[in-house]
This record gives C-alpha cells, sequence and structure tokens, in this order.
C-alpha cells in the first residue's frame, strides 16, 4: 500500500462516516420528544412498523432517506420527506412498504412527500412489485398547498396509481394506523384491501371541526370516521385491527397467500463474493474528482470472483464495457474509465471523457444486452464527452446522440452507480435519473453537476467581470478572488450527493460495499416484470 492509497482510504472512510451520521439523525424522524409522544398512544413509528413487518434477517434497502435533506428550513423542515420508503421481503416476497412518518409535521405532504411517495409507486408499477401503504398521515401541508396539490405530478397523480395498479394487477394493501384525512382518505381505499386500527385509525373526507363549520353538525372524529364506524357501518374498510401489531399481523397473513409471479428470466447462479478485497475500494478512489485512478479495480471489487469479461477491449478505451456477475445475477457493466490511456495511433485519451469510439462501442454493448436480455449496470465517473475541434469535425454530437438512443430505448432493467464525477451530457449518456434506471444511487464521493464547481466558478467570475468592467467597475485581485471563492462554494454545495438525494436526483447515499446488495435486490425486483417490448432503436444518423 502506497501513501496516496492510505490518504485516499482515511478521505472516504471519513466520509462514509459523515453518512453514517446523517443517516442516523434523518432516522429519528421528527426527533426523541416526538417519539415518545407517539409511544404514549400506544403507536409505532413508522420504521418500527417497518421493521416489525419485514421478514427477520432478510436484506432490504431505503429509497430516499435524505429527500427533504436541508430543505424548508423555515418550515421546521422535513426529515426523510416525512415518509419512509423501503423495498424489503415480507414473508418471502419482495414489497415495496410506504409508511408516513407521523413525527414530522404529524405525517404532512410537503411537495417532496408528494414526489417520493410517487417514486414508490413508480417502483412497484415498473418492477411489478406488491405495494403496502401504512398511513398515519394529516394530509396536505397547507402552507405548501400550491406546491404539492394541482399539478400533473402532485398529490391527486398518487390515486391515478392506485387506479393504474390496480388494473396492472399489482397488489396494494393499505393498513390505516393513524390519522387518514381530506384527499388522503382515497389512498388506502383506492387500494385493493384497507385495514383500520381501532381507537388511534381514522378515516374522514373533514375532521369534526371542518364539518360543524360546513354543514353544522356536532360529532366526534371516532363516531365520524373510526374503525368501528368504517368496518361496521360504512364498510370503507375490510378489516379491523386492535392495534399496530394486530394490523401488521393481517398484512402478513394476506401476503402470505398471494400466488407466484411471472419471471422475466434473468441469468442467475450461486452467489461468489469477490476475489479482491471490495474495502480495497476506500483507497482505490481518489480523495480528489480530479485525480485519475484505474475503474477496472473498482469494477474487481464489485462483481463475483473479480471476473469482469471486457467487450472490445481495445477500442474506445475511455468506457470500459463487458459482462460479469453480481451475487450471481449476469450483468453487462458500463463503466468510465477514470486514468489516461492511449489508442493503437498513439493519440492520448483523457479519462472520464466520452470520445466518438467509446460511445460507438457502448451502443454495441447496450444493443447486445437487450438482445441477450442482460440487465445493465452504470458506473458513472464523467465529465462529459470531448469537446474541440477535432471531435466536433470527427462526429462526435452523433456518436453521443446513439449512445443516449441506445440509452433510452433499453428494454432490460438498468441500475446507476454514481461512483465520482456526473457532469454534463455524461450524466445523461450514463443513464442519469431523466433515463429510467430502475434505481440509481451515489457514492458519498460523488458530485452531479452541469460541470465542476471550479470550472462554473470560472465561467461565472468571467461572466460577472464582464459585466462589472461594462459598468466602469473593474475588479481588483483581492475582490476578483472573494468573489471566486463565494461563486465556488455556492456551486460546490449544489453538487453535493446530499443536495441531489435531498431532491430524489438520486434514491439513496449508500457505502460503496452496499452495491453488490443494491444491485442484486435491484434485479430480483426487476425480475418480477417480464420484458414486453422489443428494444428499437428508432432513426439514427450512421
Amino acid at each position: 500500500m502506497d501513501i496516496n492509497f492510505n490518504k485516499n482510504e482515511d478521505h472516504n472512510k471519513l466520509k462514509l462516516s459523515e453518512l453514517r451520521k446523517n443517516l442516523s439523525r434523518v432516522r429519528l424522524g421528527g426527533g426523541k420528544t416526538r417519539i415518545e409522544k407517539h409511544h404514549a398512544k400506544g403507536k409505532m413509528t413508522a420504521r418500527e412498523r417497518i421493521a416489525y413487518l419485514l421478514d427477520d434477517s432478510s436484506e432490504f434497502i431505503e429509497i430516499g432517506a435524505f429527500a427533504g435533506e436541508g430543505m424548508y428550513v423555515e418550515h421546521g423542515g422535513c426529515p426523510s420527506g416525512g415518509v419512509v420508503v423501503i423495498i424489503g421481503h415480507v414473508q418471502g416476497r419482495l414489497c415495496v412498504v410506504v409508511a408516513n412518518d407521523a413525527t414530522v409535521k404529524a405525517g404532512a405532504w410537503f411537495p417532496i412527500t408528494g414526489k417520493k411517495n410517487l417514486r414508490a409507486q413508480e417502483i412497484a408499477i415498473e418492477n411489478k412489485l406488491p405495494i403496502i401503504y401504512l398511513v398515519d398521515s394529516a394530509g396536505v401541508y397547507l402552507p405548501m398547498q400550491d406546491e404539492i396539490f394541482p399539478d400533473k405530478e402532485h398529490f391527486g397523480r398518487i390515486f391515478r396509481n392506485n387506479a393504474v395498479m390496480s388494473s396492472m394487477g399489482i397488489t396494494q394493501i393499505a393498513a390505516v394506523m393513524g390519522s387518514c384525512v381530506a384527499g388522503g382518505a382515497y389512498l388506502p381505499i383506492m387500494s385493493d384491501e384497507a385495514l383500520i386500527v381501532e381507537k388511534t385509525g381514522s378515516i374522514f373526507l373533514a375532521g369534526s371541526y371542518l364539518v360543524k363549520a360546513a354543514i353544522g353538525e356536532t360529532i366526534d372524529n371516532e363516531t365520524l370516521g373510526g374503525a368501528t364506524t368504517h368496518s361496521e357501518i360504512s364498510g370503507v374498510t375490510d378489516y379491523k385491527a386492535k392495534d399496530d401489531r394486530d394490523a401488521l399481523d393481517k398484512i402478513k397473513s394476506i401476503v402470505n397467500k398471494m400466488g407466484h409471479f411471472e419471471k422475466a428470466g434473468f441469468n442467475r447462479i450461486v452467489s461468489e463474493e469477490p476475489v479482491e478485497n471490495p474495502e480495497d475500494i476506500y483507497g482505490i478512489l481518489p480523495a480528489s474528482r480530479a485525480d485519475q485512478y484505474d475503474m477496472l479495480e473498482i469494477i474487481k471489487r464489485l462483481v463475483d470472483k473479480s471476473e469482469f469479461e471486457q467487450y472490445k477491449e481495445g477500442y474506445g478505451k475511455t468506457l470500459l464495457t463487458g459482462y460479469a456477475r453480481i451475487d450471481g445475477w449476469a450483468v453487462g457493466i458500463v463503466a468510465n474509465q477514470r486514468k489516461v490511456v492511449k489508442t493503437k495511433k498513439g493519440e492520448m485519451r483523457f479519462g472520464g471523457v466520452i470520445y466518438s469510439e467509446s460511445a460507438d462501442k457502448a451502443t454495441r454493448f447496450i444493443a447486445n444486452c437487450n438482445q441477450k436480455k442482460i440487465p445493465l449496470v452504470f458506473l458513472q465517473d464523467v465529465t462529459g464527452f470531448m469537446v474541440g475541434s477535432k471531435s466536433e469535425h470527427g462526429g462526435i454530437i452523433k456518436d453521443g446522440a446513439k449512445m443516449v438512443n441506445a440509452v433510452s430505448n433499453s428494454v432490460v432493467p438498468k441500475f446507476t452507480i454514481v461512483i465520482g464525477n456526473s457532469y454534463g451530457a455524461g450524466n445523461y449518456a450514463m443513464c442519469g435519473k431523466a433515463y429510467d434506471p430502475r434505481l440509481i444511487v451515489a457514492w458519498p464521493s460523488a458530485e452531479l453537476a452541469v460541470m465542476s464547481g471550479n470550472s462554473a466558478a470560472k465561467v461565472l467570475l468571467q461572466i460577472e467581470k464582464a459585466s462589472l468592467e461594462g459598468k466602469g467597475k473593474p475588479l481588483d485581485t483581492e475582490t476578483e478572488k472573494a468573489l471566486f471563492d463565494k461563486i465556488k462554494q455556492r456551486y460546490d454545495n449544489q453538487i453535493s450527493p446530499y443536495y441531489a438525494a435531498a431532491r430524489l436526483w438520486t434514491d439513496a447515499i449508500i457505502d460503496p460495499l452496499e452495491t453488490r446488495k443494491w444491485i442484486s435486490l435491484g434485479i430480483a425486483s426487476a425480475n418480477h416484470a417480464p420484458i414486453e417490448k422489443k428494444f428499437n432503436m428508432g432513426v439514427l444518423q450512421v
């Protein structure tokens, strides 16, 4: 081990420690005091409910733990978007579980809450997974209703998706374990089966205060829309539970009797651990995003037996393409090579940059994986496509468009891991969020933006300087440096993986050693949804 390896290891493990600390904080939801008040009502927290529901010792992944991070500060914040989303096993069946966190603003829906719920439903729809809603919400957060209520991807889309999933035969089970009011009352009742907990669960379009104000009727909430009312009078719910655990036990029983699903048929054999030590990743990955390293060494620590069969190994070397297995699943990997390489003609190629021949290679490889029904894994550390007259004259835009076309029209499931840089059009070509990866996660080392903070600051500074000079206010060296630092700091904050995760541009920030688990569970989920379309790239300029 050399000194750079040790420095990298220290840096990346510090980032990992920060990640764990931040996860511990957001998992407290509204905080210990609110959790204690929740318990005093005889209720379990959202995370406790999920833990009880999931099979013991089974692996699971959490979607959007950092949703809302650093947002809505003026409203007191919204940890994890006020809702917990897990993909895990219930009675041996992979399910999506969505649980409102009533310790965060009584489970009220912020704009990011709606976005996160839609993401959970999107995952269920794409993978045809059963979805379980654990409802405990005060409804739309009224001070921000204009950002959550009327638009296409707002609150109402949830209920539209309920209907669509039901028509697709995707099982939806809802347990009302607390408040369920106003428009939110439609979610559990548009599910296939609905449960309600005695004394704590309630469902109504308008609570007792609003009923009094609207029509002058005096009635208490329990009589208006409690468990007895909806289980014995209205018939709105299908089951009545005596407490949270009883409700969760009933859900387990329902899931336990579900029939088997039709499989997509992705190839899997017995899993084998990498031969190379996965913990070496911390030392291989540079502390600086500008430094070079060999992506092949990262791949060897992610794949079974450290075996990676390269496709067109000697061509388009700034992209690595090839076949491997991850936890037994056959995968096709497209990864940015991050070291300087030389072509057979002696030309130098910068690491992390996509050249014409690299894009051409990736396009062909993606097509091959679609033909053979092999899921794709994208390992991003990309600064973008090569620029300059030579590249432009060589048709870089055309070749890049082919690659983007292949990624866009791919019918096999895609999974994206943002390891380092994810800049500009490189983000698109390497299957960024806009290109429908089944899951997209970032390592703590990731940066997502149009360009690096340093480059962006230089561009923005030149614009600012030109503007001030045009007004007869030239900058001195000290003022120029201060302005550069200010711009760079603002931009650096926006390229942070936490900034991206807060807005659900990624599904999670993960320890690199969890990458195999995320990809494996992702493919297992995708295996529930047989591929119904044929791969077709449409019209291309060749």
